[in-house]
């Protein structure tokens, strides 16, 4: 991926970006034998990571499958994975014999979840989350595991800590961050008692230029609405930097599992990120609210030592970001309210 590229031209354009393999992980893909299945594929990461893992075996001239398995509710995704040369299987994943029914794999991706809309919701949300997790332990109890989970496990965290670390005690707030540390503690039980390899993936903010932190703090600026400062500092990672390490991750699978954090290396202030877009925008920008002394924050370094620091800086993110939102490239308008610090989804 250059670093001189100034603009990206489409959403064809974008995908193809956000699908490109890193050096890792075609020779993590290029070590490890069978298929690769990806449940809930149909998430806002799930079909770039799905397109990577195809592209990386078709580099290395692996005969793998590529499954990605979801309800489908668009016909258009489903068939657009397919030209991707990713097989797709229809599955209601909560369903024991559906789930049952799924094509055997030595490599799964886990990243099923329920966030927004988990307030009202709980009793889904906990079925979801923690239930579902028991279920996929079970029935891949022989495969390795990359589980999707969130920073939103460890709670706020004192600025001046520069984020939790993997050994930090869990501290959740709301019921989806509880329900969250639930699908972790279910899926150790299940590689504890199985002897399944694991990897627990902590990912805090993955951005592209639909959807995004980044993207909702641009998206004020540029309406002219206030940039809440409740939760001022935050970290954030270029989505196909974060789909690279997951798959990377399968190579340091263990039993127990094996947990890390997924983002960028900086902290961010979210003021000096709105005032960055004011100034490319050309926009005024307004705040409102005080920043706190603690926030959702998370230390990669354990990743980045692993697997590399991540490919796109957050000085490209932005001027990315601002060109696309110049230019009325399409959103998937789905905030990520990285504000909210009560943990009400």
């Amino acid at each position: 991926m250059s670093s001189n590229l100034t603009f990206i031209q489409d959403v064809a354009h974008l995908e193809e970006l956000l699908s490109e393999p890193t050096e890792g992980v075609i020779r993590t893909l290029s070590s490890l034998d069978g298929d690769i299945i990806i449940l809930g594929v149909a998430g806002k990461m799930g079909p770039t990571l799905a397109r990577m893992a195809k592209k990386a075996s078709e580099i290395d001239g692996a005969k793998r499958r590529v499954i990605g398995v979801s309800r489908f509710s668009s016909a258009s995704l489903e068939n657009q994975l397919q030209t991707w040369g990713v097989e797709t299987v229809r599955c209601d994943l909560l369903d024991p014999g559906s789930l049952a029914k799924l094509p055997d794999a030595a490599n799964v991706i886990f990243m099923v979840g329920m966030k927004f809309g988990a307030t009202g919701q709980e009793w889904l949300t906990w079925a979801s989350n923690t239930f579902l997790p028991g279920l996929v332990a079970n029935r891949f109890r022989n495969s390795r595991i990359a589980v999707f989970s969130t920073g939103n496990v460890y709670g706020l965290s004192p600025l001046a800590r520069g984020g939790s670390r993997e050994e930090d005690a869990l501290n959740p707030s709301g019921e989806y961050a509880m329900s969250c540390v639930g699908r972790e503690r279910v899926f150790e039980y299940f590689s504890r008692a199985n002897g399944t390899k694991l990897t627990l993936l902590r990912l805090n903010y993955a951005s592209e230029l639909r959807y995004g932190v980044l993207l909702d703090i641009a998206q004020r600026v540029n309406d002219g609405q206030p940039v809440s400062l409740s939760m001022g500092y935050l970290n954030t990672i270029w989505q196909a930097d974060a789909s690279a390490m997951a798959l990377e991750s399968l190579r340091c699978a263990a039993s127990p599992p094996n947990v890390i954090n997924i983002t960028g290396h900086e902290l961010l202030s979210v003021r000096s990120v709105a005032e960055e877009f004011a100034k490319k925008l050309g926009k005024p920008v307004r705040f409102e609210g005080t920043e706190s002394s603690d926030a959702l924050l998370s230390n990669a370094r354990k990743a980045h030592e692993l697997f590399g620091r991540p490919r796109v800086s957050l000085q490209q993110m932005i001027d990315w970001i601002a060109d696309w939102i110049c230019r009325g490239g399409t959103t998937l308008a789905k905030p990520t309210h990285f504000e909210e610090r009560a943990g009400h989804f």
